[in-house]
């Protein structure tokens, strides 16, 4: 593998990351037009209606998941907040890397859980929270556990924070509006049923390859989202430990605290699909184990490791 600096890769992670929101936002509001075609029976203005109504509701979910969601998850992780004086040196290392990354330091919280993980969640550098497992605190010397608090503070840094949130939202929106869609087939299809019926031949025949185009979108599309939204996380993971190794400057901390998180057979309960994405390291092993594939939220740990052993800052 090329000897890689850290700000090429960044530059380059930052341009896959934006292509990838700008096809997903391409194929949502796509697939919301097309919808509206057919539910129309071709009329434009149902269909322009449609895809507004999608994004003005996709726009309040994200208000919604934006000024709470970190809670949302904190609750759901069984986190607690920690106090300076209950440990001194984590806040001392988290201080110091929020300082080195020009960022205000995040509140730290603890999931009681012998797993080693953590992750970082909010909605902006000022509102942020990092979240470690007593396991993680337990395992880790202070170069591993600064390297790893490096990592998800880089998250915050980045906005990858704010990109999960904006992903997740409108990857459900793309989901549920294809389920009704399909749901709504059963049903005649509504609109553009009733025209199509009523229509002559050629325009009859033309609506028709219009709903089947719809339906064959309908059913990729939810898949090709989760696609773009797992390509998305893997490429801020390999970001987030690449501006990890700019924070500290040594390496060796968050790779042989990756070591350490390989090595570790531990499943952590509290993690569940929702929040899987959120860890440093898939939270169930089972999946960490066979992270190869495009469906995968997390890199390879081995591929994470290489990959920082050939990066030069």
């Amino acid at each position: 593998m090329a000897i890689e600096t850290f700000h090429s890769l960044f530059a380059r992670n930052r341009r896959n990351s934006l292509l990838l929101m700008f096809i997903f936002l391409i194929l949502f509001v796509g697939v919301a037009l097309l919808i509206g075609m057919v539910w129309g029976g071709g009329d434009a203005i149902f269909s322009v209606m449609l895809a507004l109504a999608a994004a003005v509701l996709a726009f309040v979910l994200m208000m919604l998941s934006y000024f709470q969601g970190s809670s949302a998850i904190l609750a759901v992780s069984k986190a607690r907040r920690l106090n300076r004086s209950d440990d001194p040196q984590l806040q001392n290392v988290v201080e110091e890397i929020a300082i080195a990354g020009g960022i205000p330091p995040p509140k730290i919280y603890v999931i009681d859980d012998s797993a080693p993980n953590a992750f970082a969640t909010g909605r902006n550098p000022k509102h942020a929270v990092v979240a470690i497992t007593t396991g993680l605190r337990n395992k880790l010397t202070r170069d591993e556990l600064q390297g790893v608090m490096a990592h998800e503070i880089s998250h915050i840094r980045n906005n990858d924070i704010l990109f999960a949130m904006l992903m997740s939202v409108m990857v459900g929106m793309l989901v549920m509006l294809c389920d009704i869609f399909l749901r709504s087939l059963w049903f005649g299809g509504g609109r553009g049923a009733r025209r199509r019926r009523g229509s002559g031949d050629g325009q009859g025949a033309a609506q028709i390859i219009m709903m089947l185009v719809a339906l064959i979108l309908a059913i990729i599309a939810p898949i090709l989202a989760r696609v773009i939204q797992m390509a998305m996380s893997r490429q801020r993971e390999y970001l987030a430990d690449a501006s990890a190794i700019e924070l500290t400057r040594n390496p060796y901390g968050l790779i042989d605290a990756l070591k350490k998180l390989t090595a570790d057979k531990e499943v952590l309960e509290v993690a569940n699909r929702a929040t899987a994405h959120l860890y440093i390291v898939h939270p169930i092993k089972k999946f960490e184990e066979r992270s190869s594939n495009i469906f995968d939220t997390h890199p390879p740990l081995t591929d994470r490791i290489n990959r920082l052993k050939n990066l030069t800052i």
